[in-house]
This record gives C-alpha cells, sequence and structure tokens, in this order.
C-alpha cells in the first residue's frame, strides 16, 4: 500500500538532482568550482545536489552552462517542471482563487474515460450540489486565507457534472460512510447533498460504493485520491495536490482501491447506508 503520498515527488526531485550531479562531475567541477562560476553560494550547490531544492530554469541554464552542457539545458528544465507540478501547494494552486483550479480539472475530465475515486472526508466535486460546494470552498478559502471567488469556483465544479451524463464516462467512487455524516453546511444543505447522491446512483456512469463503519477493514482508511485512467493518481493532502505517476506506486494505488471495493456495499444496501444518514439529519 501506499507509504507516503509524496513519494514520487521526492524520487523524481533526486533523480534530477543524481543528474544534475553527474553532470557537475562530467565536467571535473568540484561543487565549490561549480559555484563559483554561477555566483551563488556553494551551500545552494549542495541544497541542489541532495534533492532538497528544486533548481529555477536560471538555476539549471547557469550549471549547464558553468558545465559547458547547454546542449542539456532544454530537457533538464522540462525535467524540473514536470517534478515541480508532482507536489502543488494549494496555496499556490489557488493564490487568486479557487476558479482556476475547476477549469484545469473540467479540462482533465475533458480528456479522462475512467475516473476511480476514494473519499473518506468529502463528496467528491462532481458529485457535489452548489449548496454543499460552497459551503466547502468557503471553509477551504477561510482556512488558506486565499482571494474568494467562491461563487465562479462553484460554477466551474458544478460544470465538471455534465460528464455524468455524456458519453465514454464513467465514474467509479468508493466512500467511507464517515462522508455521509461529517455535516458540511447546514441540515438542508446535508439533506440536499445526500439527496442528490440518490439521483445519481441509477446513472449508467456511475457506481458507487459506500464502505460501512461495520466493514471488516483490509485496508485502513486513506487520504482522498483520484486515479486517472491507468497513468495518473492524485493524492489531495491538507497542504497540496500530489500526483503519482511511477508505475509501481500507480500499482499500488490501483491496489488498494480494489481492496476498498471489496468492503464497499452497493445498490440497495448503499441507499439503505444514505437514507439513514438523511434520516439521522432530523
Amino acid at each position: 500500500m501506499p507509504a507516503s503520498p509524496s513519494s514520487s515527488a521526492q524520487a523524481a526531485r533526486e533523480a534530477l538532482a543524481v543528474r544534475l550531479t553527474h553532470l557537475r562531475k562530467d565536467a571535473g567541477l568540484t561543487g565549490k568550482e561549480l559555484s563559483v562560476r554561477c555566483g551563488w553560494h556553494a551551500a545552494k550547490t549542495t541544497r541542489i545536489q541532495k534533492g532538497e531544492a528544486l533548481p529555477s530554469d536560471a538555476d539549471i541554464r547557469a550549471w549547464c552552462a558553468a558545465c559547458g552542457a547547454e546542449n542539456q539545458t532544454a530537457d533538464l528544465i522540462a525535467t524540473a517542471r514536470a517534478v515541480d507540478s508532482m507536489y502543488m501547494e494549494w496555496r499556490r494552486l489557488q493564490r487568486n482563487g479557487m476558479r482556476k483550479v475547476q477549469d484545469d480539472l473540467l479540462r482533465v475530465y475533458a480528456e479522462n474515460r475512467i475516473t476511480r475515486s476514494y473519499v473518506s472526508n468529502v463528496v467528491p466535486g462532481f458529485f457535489q450540489t452548489p449548496a454543499y460546494a460552497t459551503a466547502l470552498m468557503e471553509s477551504i478559502t477561510d482556512f488558506q486565507g486565499t482571494p474568494n471567488d467562491v461563487p465562479e469556483a462553484v460554477a466551474a465544479r458544478v460544470a465538471r457534472s455534465r460528464f455524468l451524463y455524456e458519453g465514454g464516462h464513467r465514474f467509479v467512487v468508493l466512500m467511507e460512510e464517515t462522508v455521509l455524516r461529517y455535516r458540511v453546511g447546514d441540515t438542508e444543505t446535508m439533506r440536499g447533498q445526500l439527496s442528490h447522491l440518490l439521483t445519481l446512483m441509477p446513472l449508467v456512469s456511475v457506481s458507487l460504493g459506500v464502505i460501512p463503519f461495520t466493514a471488516q477493514r483490509t485496508v485502513w482508511p486513506l487520504e482522498a485520491f483520484y486515479l486517472y485512467d491507468d497513468h495518473r493518481a492524485v493524492v489531495e493532502t491538507l497542504t497540496a495536490e500530489v500526483n503519482v505517476t511511477a508505475p509501481r506506486e500507480l500499482a499500488d494505488y490501483h491496489k488498494a482501491f480494489a481492496a476498498l471495493a471489496r468492503m464497499a456495499s452497493y445498490g440497495d444496501r448503499a441507499r439503505r447506508l444514505i437514507t439513514t444518514a438523511i434520516d439521522s439529519l432530523g
């Protein structure tokens, strides 16, 4: 099972550091000599070579020039940008508000055939009602202290639901029973959200499984993650979105998803869990 959702990003950063270190060694330079040629402190070279600091485009240009390896600059910059996109802090992604992230996700879902989602905290975005999405995004914006463009972001998030009705898309969702019980928004917001889940269940594009409190655990509750076809996993932590593309780790997430799916209830049993949660609202 996945040990750390950021391990792919760290492994990629370390691989880039090794490539840069090899360039320096191939050029016959010590770390101090390279630092002098680049015009920065030797400690910076050390941090880059240990994978503790991700070099900027300018850093890579200077490094390659110092090593006489300008022909590798473009490839290394592209690699560094890919590494940078693996671990994206929410505050960085949403520094101008939440709308852009939602628009970007529209493109992701348009290109994706099968989305497998495991959630243990909140209803996935493509299943959210406007009221639920508003309550959730308001709390996130308040917590992060980022610009409040919640109405626009909610509109973009809700627009994603169209893929539930368009051909060629399938959504396989596993939801911990806790998601049905956590209060996001007021009572009417939760009642509307849970009722909406019931209306989505008959769709041919949707498979919804609920993992009951009483399920015998073969996989412990995890942070929410999304599997896009077979080429990418996205893990949502408190502070960041982690993109996983390493084949071994992708295999682990698919293995975890399959095990979680075996613990879930479907059909009438899942509907009973949802209606019981609605009844508990009073």
